[in-house]
C-alpha cells in the first residue's frame, strides 16, 4: 500500500477521485464554502450566532418566568377562594399550566 499513487488511497477510502493537478477540486458538502476552522471570519460569525442565541434564550426565560410569578399568584388567590371540600377545575388546569411552564424553563436553563 505504501507503492501506491497518490490519491489513489482516497478514492479507495471515499469512493471518489481526486481531481487531476491543476484542476480544481469539488467542494467539501460539509464545508461548501471552503473555510477552515481557523477562519477569523467564519470565527467571529458563529460568536455573533452565539451571542444571539443566548440573548434570544434569556429573553424567552424572563417572559416565562414572569408569567410563571403570574400564574402562580392567581393560583394562590384562586385556591384561596375555594372551599376547602371543592377543588375548582380551573385551579387544576392553572397548576398543570405552571407545572408545563416550570419544565419547560428548567429544561430552557440546561441547555
Amino acid at each position: 500500500m505504501l507503492g501506491m499513487v497518490p490519491g489513489t488511497l482516497l478514492a479507495q477510502v471515499t469512493g471518489q477521485r481526486p481531481a487531476p493537478p491543476g484542476m480544481p477540486q469539488a467542494p467539501d458538502p460539509l464545508n461548501p464554502m471552503g473555510k477552515s476552522d481557523g477562519d477569523p471570519i467564519v470565527g467571529r460569525a458563529e460568536e455573533k450566532q452565539v451571542i444571539v442565541r443566548n440573548t434570544e434564550r434569556q429573553r424567552r426565560l424572563i417572559a416565562d418566568t414572569d408569567k410563571l410569578l403570574v400564574l402562580a399568584t392567581e393560583l394562590k388567590l384562586d385556591v384561596e377562594k375555594t372551599d376547602k371540600n371543592i377543588l375548582s377545575v380551573d385551579v387544576v388546569k392553572k397548576a398543570d399550566e405552571i407545572e408545563r411552564l416550570a419544565k419547560s424553563v428548567k429544561d430552557r436553563m440546561k441547555g
